[in-house]
């Protein structure tokens, strides 16, 4: 299994709006809206991170109020 972690820059107020669609996404484990640099967070668990890539960038990238989006996979267990 593939853990993965991205960090979402969103359009002012937009970010609880979003977080319902993105929570709804094939392998996302979990979404939180977060305070810092970035407005959300989210973990993904999949089996390749192709997975990952493809839903961050077709998906997430996609919503009206994505400003930008990093992603972190994690190497350990």
């Amino acid at each position: 299994m593939v853990r993965a972690y991205v960090v979402v820059e969103t359009d002012v107020g937009t970010s609880p709006e979003l977080i319902e669609s993105i929570r709804e996404m094939d392998g996302v484990e979990t979404a939180h809206v977060i305070a810092g640099d970035w407005d959300v967070m989210v973990v993904f668990e999949v089996p390749e991170v192709y997975q990952v890539l493809s839903t961050t960038t077709t998906a997430i990238q996609a919503l009206d109020g994505v400003l930008d989006t990093k992603t972190y996979v994690a190497i350990d267990e």
